[in-house]
């Protein structure tokens, strides 16, 4: 579904990542870990086509309307009036459009998501008033409304309850074992263990692709302490 070949990466004059190679396949979880400043986050701002390379290519055969890109929640404006409900049905608006109006089959699938979530008694609490752990869960409803191929999470279980942390792996399992090709930005030595099905390591510029079994022996410590900034490049 992803291939990158020979890819480089920079960040304003900084080089970050060079000649990065591999194939992401439908289906498979694949973690990127490495320390803070490696290019974790570079790579998939690359990946999404935010970040253009200087050197090598990005080819994917995902529909645009299908990648999805859920960010550090740092990132996010939570001053934007937007509810639950509001930003859930708005994962339709690649394939159905942003001013057209949802349908009963749209409204349907909205609902059976939240539920899944468990969101829905909170389907019209603005996002600035919600939890850290409770905005995930919108913000990957939102991906799953999009029936995405191809998903891209930036530390996504940072700052976030012990049981969202179950429902959000629970729920990439399933997107996973439905053939979606899940890309990972991760930590945590067990989250690494209980979701990834393969491991990319960034370190120093370059990639080098492993296991999680592989992975864990080589770093019996946390990963990576987390950014705590915003802009930072991970």
């Amino acid at each position: 579904m992803l291939t990158l070949e020979s890819l480089s990466l920079a960040q304003g004059n900084r080089l970050v990542l060079e000649n990065v190679d591999g194939h992401f396949e439908a289906g498979t979880i694949t973690a990127l870990v490495g320390p803070n400043g490696a290019g974790k986050s570079t790579l998939v701002q690359g990946i999404m086509g935010v970040l253009k390379p200087i050197a090598g290519r990005v080819r994917c055969e995902v529909p645009k309307a299908r990648r999805a890109w859920l960010p550090q929640q740092l990132a996010l404006d939570l001053s934007f009036p937007m509810s639950v409900e509001e930003l859930v049905m708005s994962g339709c608006w690649p394939t159905h459009g942003s001013f057209k109006r949802y349908g009963s089959a749209e409204y349907r699938r909205g609902q059976q998501i939240m539920h899944r979530l468990g969101l829905q008694a909170l389907e019209h609490r603005p996002l600035g008033e919600l939890s850290g752990g409770q905005r995930q869960r919108a913000l990957l409803g939102r991906t799953l409304m999009q029936e995405a191929q191809l998903l891209l999470l930036d530390e996504p279980f940072a700052n976030v309850d012990a049981a969202t942390i179950d429902i959000l792996i629970e729920v990439l399992r399933d997107m996973a074992a439905s053939g979606v090709s899940i890309i990972v930005v991760l930590h945590d030595q067990d989250q690494l263990a209980r979701l990834a099905d393969r491991v990319l390591h960034l370190d120093r510029g370059h990639a080098t692709w492993t296991t999680p079994n592989a992975q864990a022996s080589a770093a019996p410590a946390p990963l990576a302490h987390r950014s705590r900034t915003a802009g930072g490049s991970a």
